[in-house]
């Protein structure tokens, strides 16, 4: 909490309504820097209007992980924020249903939401915090992740401040009727890569339910290839590749998966995502 200078007055009154209001604003500045609960798109919220009347575009907010678990399953994800003035940031994190945890202790759960303890300071241009994601039990089907993020000046007011919703995370839940291994989905799937944005190194993860080849290449904006990742055969399972981009600018990449399974069974597979490189 901020600290309060008692300056004497020649009026006790004036002095004692002077001093409660800077203890009250020094306690409403205290509670929004440790965090807040109810600003996001979950039931209609209008945001953290405590930062500016209205979301701004200059901010952006994406939160990342996979977009596919099977009931009970639990998954890491994380709310990554930049743009604005972003000498710090904070968040909100709330879910439809199913359980949030923090990864560390930058984020509290407070109301069954996940909020900042105090503001992050940044690092490579963006402001990122991780938390896991628990799917429900007996409730297959489809569930949203909701998050927004603020971009403070820290100037210990909150003009200049701004901040933004993101765009909700679907994630699709599976029943567990039938999987015998549930880290081996019935569906190919191809992860959002993590960090996002990154550098210089990132990790992106891929499944496949039987042998296959599988082909993995990293392009940039313009369609060149820049790097293959994968290019072999795989057994069943679940992969994790490092991407290091030391050796390329800044910019968005795009990586693509393409599953060929062997001896002519069942249908290929492709898909692509796109991934920031902030240096």
């Amino acid at each position: 909490m901020d600290k309060i200078r008692i300056i004497k007055l020649f009026n006790p009154p004036k002095m004692v309504a002077t001093s409660i209001i800077i203890l009250s604003f020094s306690i409403i500045i205290y509670a929004f820097s440790t965090g807040i609960t109810g600003a996001t798109k979950k039931g209609n919220n209008p945001g953290c209007t405590c930062h500016g009347s209205t979301p701004s575009q200059d901010v952006v907010v994406t939160i990342n992980g996979p977009d596919t678990l099977v009931e009970g399953q639990t998954a890491n994800y994380n709310v990554t924020i930049t743009g604005g003035p972003l000498s710090a940031a904070g968040t909100d994190i709330a879910v439809s249903n199913g359980t949030l945890a923090p990864v560390s202790n930058e984020l509290q759960l407070l109301n069954t939401e996940l909020t900042h303890k105090n503001p992050k300071f940044p690092s490579a241009g963006a402001v990122i915090f991780e938390f896991t994601y628990t799917a429900p039990l007996n409730n297959a089907g489809v569930q949203t992740i909701y998050a927004n993020g603020n971009s403070v000046n820290l100037d210990a007011t909150f003009q200049g401040d701004k901040w933004n919703f993101a765009p909700n995370k679907i994630i699709q839940i599976m029943s567990t009727t039938g999987v015998e291994d549930k880290q081996t989905f019935l569906s190919y799937r191809l992860e959002q890569n993590f960090p996002n944005p990154f550098n210089p190194s990132t990790k992106i993860e891929y499944s496949i339910p039987k042998a296959a080849f599988a082909n993995l290449k990293v392009f940039d904006i313009s369609g060149r290839k820049v790097r293959t990742l994968v290019n072999e055969e795989k057994q069943a399972g679940t992969y994790e590749v490092n991407f290091n981009a030391a050796n390329l600018a800044s910019g968005i990449y795009f990586y693509r998966l393409q599953i060929v399974p062997t001896a002519g069974s069942g249908q290929s597979f492709v898909q692509i995502k796109k991934m920031v490189l902030l240096k």
